[in-house]
């Protein structure tokens, strides 16, 4: 199984991609949000995990574009912000 992890918080992007790396999967890092995207739209992944405060694109606007692309990857939101709004958004 093929996971995109975004995540500007390089040490805790390296502890998951270690975490997911040891489990079997294969694991790509982005850091930022136009790399990211520019990964999810060359390659085929089978999960993307996606953290929401990302320097360039933000998460949401990421995931705007997938579903707009018609993209149905499954995304698993990152976030530290526990709002019922952020929550609701995210959805």
């Amino acid at each position: 199984m093929k996971i995109l992890l975004v995540e500007d918080e390089k040490e805790l992007a390296h502890e998951l991609e270690n975490l997911l790396s040891n489990e079997g999967y294969m694991v790509t890092v982005e850091y930022n949000g136009d790399t990211a995207l520019d990964t999810i739209l060359s390659e085929d992944f089978d999960i993307i995990i996606l953290d929401i405060m990302l320097p360039g694109l933000n998460g949401y606007e990421i995931l705007k574009h997938l579903r707009d692309e018609k993209i149905k990857t499954p995304v698993l939101m990152l976030t530290a912000k526990a709002d019922i709004d952020d929550r609701v958004k995210g959805l």
